[in-house]
């Protein structure tokens, strides 16, 4: 699968140290320019269904899984692999120094008639919900966040929004 983008948080001055490890599958679902992605309330942002995978869990096979959880979906149908986006970052837990993160995207098809989404506790707290959205206004809504540098922001509002440009260009202007 193709490299998108190594990302390198501004606080890492070094990658070494006591690293955690995660890999993520994400998934890119298309309906014309409009696209299936998380709203989280409490971060202001869009992003992509999908999630941490097991590292003895398959990536399919966790991919499929996040998107039943958190978007109810069934009959998922992977159309092909879209890119890697490989990030260093900051941990927030003590005993790490930095967590590496490897998100795998893919282009994805499901079933329409979603059942009741699975979201754990946290995703509730935080008021996430599945919503199809044009790309144009998902992209121009992170890109407000990232520049009003909203409190709650993350690094990872700017991956998912780097993917979303990279999907409007070469999946949607065709």
């Amino acid at each position: 699968m193709r490299l998108i983008k190594k990302m390198i948080h501004k606080d890492v001055e070094k990658i070494e140290g006591n690293i955690f490890e995660r890999r993520a599958a994400r998934a890119i679902i298309l309906d014309g320019s409009n696209i299936l992605l998380l709203y989280t309330k409490r971060y202001n942002d869009y992003s992509f269904p999908g999630g941490g995978v097991e590292f003895d869990e398959d990536l399919i096979k966790g991919l499929e899984r996040e998107l039943q959880e958190e978007i109810g979906a069934k009959n998922i149908e992977i159309i092909s692999e879209f890119g890697i986006i490989d990030e260093y970052r900051p941990h927030y837990k003590a005993e790490y120094d930095l967590i590496h993160m490897v998100s795998y995207f893919y282009v994805c098809k499901v079933e329409e008639d979603f059942e009741n989404a699975r979201l754990e506790d946290y995703e509730q707290a935080n008021g996430m919900s599945s919503v199809w959205i044009d790309i144009n206004e998902a992209i121009a809504h992170n890109k407000k966040v990232i520049e009003n540098k909203e409190s709650s922001m993350g690094f990872s509002i700017e991956r998912e929004t780097l993917v979303l440009e990279l999907i409007a260009k070469e999946l949607i202007e065709k």
